[in-house]
């Protein structure tokens, strides 16, 4: 919808801002008179170019009397009549994101539905500002509006529009569908619906944690498309919503708007800030621009509805057809979460998930709250937990991930520059640590309760696949555990031939409407915005999941090493190749010589840039290398001078990792990491544990991975918020690597490990040194290490053999116990808490 402009234009700076904009339509306007075709007021369905005429005349020519009445209902006719029968045509490019918004709201209805086992509750939907009807006609794409919905009903104040819609749903013979002429803010269910029980009890003096929650009754869907923005009392219309909304309800909003970063900044429950901002010049222009016809884009529109409630997604996007319109889509429902049965029960129920503590149910929210204010202080609380003590005391909303399907994204500021250094890219599509060799060492129980880094997320399906009690997922860029996260909502939504698609072969060309029809309910609001953004990584013809992300560079360079050396067709046989003789021929033969030439280790591999982008070695790890290689025999036992060079430290370790490799693990049936590198893509018979058909119905089932938790942070600062005692299993990969040796922070991590370890738990870790640092760290800290592989003599201690060794270390002793200060963690800032 638009909202009507006056007569004259205003005599502002603004106004002389989209003058140019005006004189083109308007040009437009008067080629289409030449055509001598009159537009008829009364017509239902004009052409295209009558309805283009229509469209310019209503918006930037027509003076509207309807404003001389200071009569809402009034100034809208003034502005529609004329257009009505026009509208759906001319605003089809217009009015970006309907279909999704549609799309996701029926999305989160269906799992709600699903989970709460309410399938033959009564469904109502309101559309507020329906106008045409064209949104209720749109949904059946998405779900049997006829069927799904008991109930619909399209509220909007123009009664040209509400005509247009009438006979739009005579025509489609829907009997659920009703039309309420009249002011959104005098709308009650009750008046309509039968099996509405009235107003619920709403305390406004109060917080919203305070006030008796809405139990029964209610609509299940609440829309506002392009309708927000053209409401002078949005206030009241907001204000409306919460009583006309079920418990379980959800609210869906698309509109323009326009902001600054400074006008987000500091908010931890608008479920992110991805594109939100508009530069100075597009926020200048477009409200001016829209101002013409009354639709007002200030920023407190929208923000007051994410006050108003909690959000479930957020999505900010560009309509780039028409000059980039900004525009967003919401999803959002009750500000306390449905998911608690008392007040402030959440808050508690999480934080336990997350630390590892005991949760006992609260006998009542009073004494939930007072727990949980009392223990604010002493005891380890999570960066959620204390996210929402801010927010309940400022009476705002909780942080989006309290409102999510699922609690296993764990709540993180995303405006950290930590979390920024990354670009916003992976450096790792797929886990180069070998998940066959972590279940054999680690043979894990159902009582284990693991931390791993989460990497591409292949490791941590591979252990939840062996039934831990939990498992901990650590990064600290943020889009490793987007790509965790999407994984996991496939298994929640899609069939395995889906499935397969999108992480087994790298493509989709339906992951756009995959991601929004069934991901969408199963992702927190930042892991949706970054896939949406970037779905066409699924979608475009050439490359696909496996040639992004950092370790592209790596993939891409091998594949033009063998296009410059001629030996491409030598890898699409060593990957044919039936038997290991034959995969041992092509690759001494044909593809060794090139790969592990002098000239590619000195001007490529060996260059820090590549190393770190390509590989993810950074300078203390090649440091591990480069000492290893310093005293190996095959340097002191030659001329030290002439072979002691970071370049000839690659080459050879290079050689030690693919030699072996090549020689003892067939690449083509039974080596995903190798065979992904050099096809671009995973094959039926060659791929990761957790791609399996197997894998697939297991962790597809209801509750199976309930035990997921993934957190955006440090390893230490994690480990530093768990209950003591209580991991058996921590795998930091090659993490330590990274430490400068003798570094205090290494010894601050080994000791948190040990605290948050049980007695006789383990920490395995992978090194690029053969004998590393650190191993004297750990058992100087309670600790023994024991080796369970090494690349000593040629050996391959796994199907990657990128790393010179694997290392278990068990706890053996407990440290004594160290101040929050000492241990490198500050106390809670807050100690008291009024609502």
């Amino acid at each position: 919808m638009d909202f009507p402009g006056g007569n004259i234009l205003p005599a502002t700076p603004q106004a002389k801002i989209y003058v140019a904009g005006a004189a083109v339509v308007l040009f437009v306007g008067v080629c289409l008179t030449s055509l001598k075709s009159k537009p008829e007021k009364t017509a239902e369905n004009p052409s295209l170019l009558k309805s283009l005429w229509l469209f310019a005349y209503s918006c930037f020519l027509k003076p509207h009397s309807g404003d001389a009445k200071r009569n809402q209902q009034d100034a809208l006719e003034s502005f529609y009549k004329g257009q009505a029968g026009a509208y759906d045509t001319t605003r089809r490019a217009l009015l970006k994101g309907r279909e999704d918004m549609l799309a996701l709201a029926a999305a989160q209805l269906k799992v709600r539905a699903q989970e709460s086992g309410s399938g033959s509750k009564r469904r109502v939907w309101v559309d507020v500002g329906g106008g045409t009807g064209f949104n209720i006609e749109t949904m059946a794409q998405f779900v049997d509006v006829p069927t799904f919905f008991d109930s619909v009903y399209l509220v909007d104040f123009s009664p040209s529009l509400c005509e247009v819609a009438q006979k739009r749903f005579e025509r489609l013979g829907w009997k659920n569908v009703r039309v309420v002429c009249d002011d959104a803010r005098k709308f009650r269910l009750e008046d309509h619906e039968p099996a509405f029980p009235g107003d619920r009890p709403r305390s406004p003096g109060l917080s919203y944690f305070s006030q008796k929650r809405p139990t029964h009754g209610g609509a299940d869907l609440i829309t506002m498309s392009y309708s927000l923005s053209m409401m002078p009392d949005y206030y009241s219309i907001v204000d409306s919503l919460p009583p006309l909304l079920s418990p379980n309800g959800i609210v869906g909003v698309v509109d323009f708007y326009v902001q600054s970063q400074v006008d987000i900044s500091f908010r931890n429950y608008t479920g992110g800030s991805v594109n939100r901002h508009v530069n100075f010049f597009g926020r200048t222009f477009w409200r001016a621009w829209f101002d013409l016809d009354r639709v007002v884009l200030e920023p407190g529109r929208r923000d007051y509805v994410e006050y108003s409630f909690g959000t479930i997604l957020n999505l900010n996007n560009r309509n780039y057809a028409l000059g980039a319109i900004p525009y967003y889509i919401w999803i959002g429902t009750h500000k306390q979460p449905v998911s608690s049965s008392l007040p402030h029960e959440i808050v508690e129920k999480v934080d336990a998930l997350v630390t590892e503590s005991p949760y006992l149910h609260p006998a009542n929210h009073s004494k939930a709250l007072s727990r949980a204010v009392e223990k604010a202080a002493p005891e380890l609380r999570s960066k959620a937990f204390d996210a929402a003590i801010v927010n309940l005391s400022a009476n705002l909303p909780l942080p989006s991930f309290f409102y999510q399907n699922h609690h296993y994204r764990i709540y993180y500021d995303d405006q950290l520059q930590k979390h920024k250094q990354f670009n916003d890219e992976y450096i790792y599509a797929f886990t180069w640590e070998d998940t066959r060799v972590d279940e054999r060492i680690l043979n894990l129980k159902s009582d284990d309760v693991v931390l791993a880094i989460c990497s591409a997320g292949d490791n941590i399906l591979s252990y939840a696949l062996q039934g831990p009690a939990r498992v901990h997922a650590v990064d600290l860029n943020p889009t490793q555990c987007h790509l965790l996260e999407l994984k996991v909502a496939a298994y929640h939504s899609l069939p395995y031939e889906d499935f397969w698609k999108i992480f087994g072969e790298g493509k989709h060309p339906d992951f756009c409407s995959l991601l929004v029809q069934k991901m969408s309910p199963h992702l927190s609001s930042r892991a949706f915005q970054y896939w949406y953004n970037n779905s066409h990584i699924f979608t475009k013809l050439k490359g696909g999941l496996y040639d992004t992300g950092g370790s592209k560079h790596a993939i891409r360079i091998f594949s033009w090493i063998t296009l410059v050396f001629g030996c491409r067709r030598a890898v699409k046989e060593l990957l044919a190749a039936k038997t290991l003789n034959e995969q041992r021929e092509i690759w001494r033969n044909k593809i060794r010589p090139a790969l592990l030439s002098r000239l590619v280790s000195k001007f490529v591999v060996s260059q820090e840039s590549f190393l770190w982008t390509a590989l993810g070695v950074p300078k203390n790890q090649l440091a591990i290398l480069e000492a290893d290689h310093a005293v190996s025999p095959a340097v002191c036992g030659e001329n030290p001078r002439a072979k002691n060079t970071r370049s000839h430290a690659i080459w050879e370790y290079m050689v030690n990792t693919l030699d072996p490799m090549v020689e003892q693990t067939h690449i083509g049936t039974d080596n995903p990491y190798y065979y992904v590198c050099a096809e671009g893509k995973f094959s039926p018979r060659c791929h990761p544990d957790y791609l399996s058909k197997h894998a697939h119905a297991k962790l597809s089932q209801p509750g199976a991975l309930d035990g997921l938790r993934i957190h955006t942070d440090e390893i230490e600062e994690v480990i530093a918020r768990i209950t003591p005692g209580t991991l058996t299993v921590a795998v930091v990969m090659d993490s330590m690597d990274w430490f400068d040796p003798g570094s205090t922070a290494a010894t601050t991590q080994i000791c948190k490990l040990n605290r948050a370890l049980k007695m006789g738990g383990r920490v395995m870790c992978r090194s690029s040194g053969l004998k590393p640092w650190y191993l004297e760290e750990f058992e100087k800290h309670g600790f023994v290490a024991k080796c369970h592989g090494s690349r000593e003599n040629g050996a391959c201690i796994d199907r990657v053999n990128m790393y010179a060794s694997c290392w278990i270390m068990t706890k053996r002793d407990n440290l004594p116990p160290a101040t929050p200060a000492a241990d490198g963690m500050a106390g809670p800032e807050i100690t008291s808490l009024e609502i």
